[in-house]
């Protein structure tokens, strides 16, 4: 078989609440299936959760791809964001290097601060919810929450002034390209959105506040400094890009999912103290995630009973691993007090998500907030209308219109 025979991923479904039917058919065919990549290139797919969970946390398997390896991720030219070339300083993201940076990181989403932040998220949340309903019915949740309250939250803990918040989304999906923009758009965006973090670096420099970005700024300028420039400029960019872009199409895909099937919502209506699962359980039931977690082998290794070879590039994919019924019982029914939910939607092991906590806490203040404020809230269309973003790492809906 050769690679143009193989299935494309990312699947599509072509119906934006149901997954793609190679989901299932290839989780309980095989562990891991041979897919092609937009790239063009051929890649293992992982499918099932323990095998994902196990791979996720194995050393063997490194985060980001480099140069000389068999597949490439996105279509330009060097391979896009999962690239070595991506990474200005790997030292940061692999081996200690990585260890000692997420501890430096860690302090920033502890469960203690991001709780200590939910009063802002709230305030916001409510600001523009009063913005949402001055201007509709009908309304857009993507444009007015979805792309603005995780940029505000995110700008007010790095210390980003709200001036400036509008030009990281543009940088933001150009850095997240798979097929979208060619590789001089994002260069020019990494260029651009580096030249701005520096600047802004050495403003706090000069006038430091209460925010992580002059934290980190003062760490590193201490007789141990452990940051570069460089690797501030790295540190800042992931926190924006990945606190912003993931949370901002989530918004959207959380409150699609609750209003398609308008029971779930009016359970939350009921009783407001399921928040907190049924957020766990809309990530693990997303059906239009991000294109997964792609790693690269440094050896030859055996999988499910298949063997990996040494340079391989292979995808996790955390959405169709969380509809596995060996670890999720009745995996296809969204239960939003479903028990254990230990879903793979922030990864796993050395590189499970830092910004998780501060996630959960936004999509609980939207859920909640929306709850609350707009109880008659129900989408503005029928749901085959809602259009999946195309030729993006990470998947949202384009608008999500709704009334109330």
């Amino acid at each position: 078989m050769t690679v143009e025979d193989l299935p494309a991923y990312p699947f599509r479904s072509g119906i934006p609440m149901q997954p793609p039917k190679e989901w299932a058919e290839l989780r309980e065919r095989c562990p891991v299936a041979a897919v092609q990549l937009p790239s063009g290139d051929a890649a293992s797919l992982i499918t099932r959760y323990e095998e994902a969970r196990t791979l996720l946390s194995d050393p063997r398997f490194t985060r980001q791809i480099p140069a000389d390896a068999t597949a490439k991720v996105g279509a330009s030219a060097d391979g896009g964001v999962f690239s070595r070339q991506a990474a200005t300083n790997m030292r940061i993201f692999e081996g200690e290097g990585h260890v000692q940076w997420r501890r430096l990181m860690a302090k920033a989403f502890t469960i203690r601060r991001v709780d200590s932040m939910r009063p802002r998220v709230e305030a916001i949340a409510d600001e523009l919810i009063d913005d949402l309903v001055a201007g509709g019915p009908p309304g857009d949740l993507a444009a007015s929450i979805g792309a603005v309250l995780p940029v505000r939250v995110i700008g007010d803990l790095l210390g980003v002034p709200k001036d400036d918040l509008h030009r990281f989304s543009a940088w933001s999906d150009r850095i997240l390209t798979l097929t979208r923009y060619t590789k001089e758009e994002v260069d020019a965006a990494r260029y651009e959105f580096g030249a701005y973090l520096a600047g802004l670096i050495e403003r706090k420099r000069e006038r430091p506040g209460d925010d992580l970005l002059s934290e980190l700024i003062s760490v590193s300028d201490s007789d141990d400094g452990r940051l570069e420039l460089r690797e501030l400029i790295i540190s800042a960019m992931a926190i924006l890009v990945a606190g912003y872009e993931t949370t901002a199409n989530m918004i959207g895909k959380m409150m699609a999912m609750l209003l398609t099937d308008r029971r779930q919502f009016e359970a939350v209506l009921a009783d407001p103290s399921v928040v907190p699962s049924a957020v766990d359980e809309v990530l693990r039931f997303d059906t239009n995630p991000s294109i997964g977690v792609p790693r690269y082998v440094t050896e030859d290794i055996e999988v499910g009973g298949t063997m990996i070879a040494q340079g391989s590039t292979v995808i996790v994919s955390p959405a169709v691993a969380n509809r596995d019924p060996r670890r999720f019982p009745d995996p296809e029914r969204m239960d939003l007090r479903r028990p254990n939910n230990q879903h793979l939607s922030f990864g796993a092991g050395p590189h499970f998500c830092l910004g998780a906590p501060l996630a959960r806490v936004e999509l609980q203040v939207v859920l909640a907030t929306l709850a609350r404020r707009l109880p008659g809230l129900r989408l503005a269309v029928d749901p085959a209308e809602l259009r999946v973003k195309q030729g993006l790492i990470v998947v949202g809906f384009e608008q999500v219109p709704v009334a109330w």
